[in-house]
């Protein structure tokens, strides 16, 4: 989807069509005084996304995978067999340690492969103890993980050290972001998400590190994606009855509605008439509103026009009687389009059964 560009001629140029179209306000004489305290949110509903209890709890012990490597070491093992060059080189390798392959196995001397991912430690060796039994009468069987390399987390975006970390301890996500040099001062929190079996977890990250809220500081698990956008990238994103639909950057992070629906294409007369306007807003990954607005009030100088927020999305619905459902409906290939770029609240799943 094309972004919609922005630029100070194009806010001016909707500005001096607005203004010089009198029908679209109400004249009063000079030294009239007007409360412009009249609401313009004829109807505000607030979300907040419970995080789950799947999300918060994790395993405790670390767990074999694909990639580790191990290093075995069995007493009397030299003297179970007949060393030959060969083996000596097979037992020798033990120093270097033993990889799991994407089987799950490992390949020992004598034993061959044994199915090592998903134990511990500690299941491991008592598995390989059995397994020796075969050839040795007490053998004495030590195992530790040389690499760490089955449990990797991406940390991505306004990071000291962004990249890829392994999991070889439970790590929170305070500890993973110590391990990627801790966060840009450039980060935008608000917007900074946890990506986990392809889906947005609602996790408060800008709670967690400004307001200590230990809630969301949730276990990492392997293939967890944590991003951090930067607050150089600000935008707001409109749909429905508009000329142009899509991405409107922010200038300096500024915006107002009547300035995104003006250069979007609304004229003065469609404007006079929206009663309807939609806003979704994503305050914090776990909470957002969605905002019904009577642009009309701004237009009769009867409130102050509406500042915008990164992130907004506004649906300009295509027919005076649109409902939630309808405008979700009418949004959703758009959302697909830019789903990407969205605030983490608004892809949340249960956004969509919201009325």
């Amino acid at each position: 989807m094309k972004s919609i560009p922005f630029t100070a001629s194009s806010i001016l140029l909707a500005f001096l069509l607005l203004n010089g179209c009198s029908p679209s306000y109400e004249m009063h004489p000079s030294g009239t005084v007007i409360d412009v305290t009249s609401p313009i949110l004829t109807q505000e509903t607030v979300m907040v996304a419970p995080p789950s209890p799947d999300d918060i709890v994790g395993e405790l012990e670390f767990r074999i995978g694909q990639g580790d490597v191990l290093s075995v070491r069995v007493a009397g093992l030299e003297q179970a067999i007949k060393v030959t060059a060969e083996v000596t080189a097979e037992v020798g390798a033990a120093q270097q340690g033993y990889r799991v392959y994407s089987s799950g196995k490992v390949f020992l001397p004598l034993v061959g492969g044994v199915h090592v991912a998903g134990l511990t430690v500690d299941d491991v060796q008592e598995k390989l103890q059995e397994k020796y039994m075969e050839f040795i009468k007490t053998p004495s069987v030590s195992v530790e993980v040389l690499e760490f390399k089955s449990q990797p987390i991406y940390f991505l975006g306004k990071l000291a050290n962004p990249g890829v970390q392994y999991l070889d301890r439970p790590v929170s996500l305070i500890q993973g972001f110590a391990l990627a040099g801790g966060i840009d001062p450039s980060a935008d929190l608000r917007g900074a998400r946890l990506v986990r079996d392809n889906r947005i977890v609602p996790i408060d990250i800008y709670q967690l590190m400004y307001n200590n809220d230990l809630r969301h500081n949730v276990q990492l698990r392997a293939n967890d994606t944590v991003y951090i956008p930067g607050s150089d990238q600000q935008s707001v994103f409109l749909f429905g009855a508009l000329e142009k639909e899509g991405q409107l950057a922010m200038q300096n992070g500024r915006i107002s509605l009547l300035q995104a629906l003006t250069i979007s294409g609304l004229g003065p007369e469609s404007l006079r008439d929206q009663q309807q306007i939609r806003i979704i807003r994503s305050n914090t990954p776990t909470s957002g509103e969605m905002m019904v607005v009577d642009i009309s009030q701004i237009l009769a100088g009867r409130s102050l026009d509406l500042p915008l927020q990164n992130g907004d999305i506004i649906y300009v619905p295509r027919s005076g009687v649109a409902n939630w459902n309808q405008a979700l409906k009418d949004m959703l290939p758009s959302f697909q389009a830019v789903g990407s770029v969205l605030q983490p609240f608004v892809q949340l799943k249960y956004l969509t059964d919201s009325d």
